[in-house]
């Protein structure tokens, strides 16, 4: 073997463990910027964003989906709780309407802890309680829209009809609380509309 052969097969050796140190120098750099970064927990940095709520643009698709997976997780709790509460007064849970049927027909009594939920849910303050309630639908509907007030009164107009229906499921006219919800949301629609703000400024 040649002095020159030998020569390469040591420049290409050293070269090979230059490029491992390198490596496993590069390695342990992303493992101690893991470290540090674990240790002090997740980092989040401001960002850009290309909507703006001063503009009243709205992220559909994020909102929309936040506040379905919010509304489905709460009507199911609160469905499971009066089916719990039909099945232990003999009441058979067949259509969706049912539960709602029974609630209006007010027969039937509530255990003490049920009891507080309810006044706890329904309270000013309380998710179903009416101001939370009419923030929600107003946002929704904002949500669906992109912020467009121009479409309020399409908007209004699928909530009044929404409104019916769940009169229809109830049976009779709607509690109070819900009355009072409607009238909240009615008088929203108007401030997103500049209703009352025009009406202000004919006077």
């Amino acid at each position: 073997m040649s002095v020159n052969s030998v020569n390469n097969v040591n420049t290409s050796t050293a070269a090979y463990n230059s490029t491992s140190v390198q490596q496993k120098q590069a390695a342990e750099n992303t493992n101690t910027t893991k470290n540090t970064a674990d240790n002090k927990g997740v980092v989040y940095e401001k960002g850009t964003s290309s909507s703006s709520s001063t503009k009243g643009i709205y992220s559909k698709d994020e909102i929309v989906a936040r506040l379905k997976k919010d509304a489905e997780a709460r009507t199911s709790q609160m469905r499971s709780l009066v089916e719990k509460m039909m099945t232990s007064q003999g009441q058979k849970i067949g259509q969706a309407d049912d539960m709602w049927k029974f609630l209006a027909s007010g027969k039937f009594t509530v255990s003490a802890d049920v009891k507080a939920q309810a006044q706890a849910d329904i309270a000013e303050d309380g998710y179903w309680g009416v101001e939370q309630t009419s923030d929600r639908i107003l946002e929704f509907a904002k949500a669906l829209t992109g912020g467009d007030a121009s479409k309020a009164e399409e908007m209004r107009a699928a909530f009044e009809k929404g409104f019916k229906a769940a009169t229809g499921a109830w049976g009779s006219k709607l509690p109070d609380i819900s009355q009072k919800t409607y009238q909240a949301v009615m008088d929203k629609f108007d401030d997103w509309a500049g209703v009352k703000k025009a009406e202000t400024e004919t006077e």
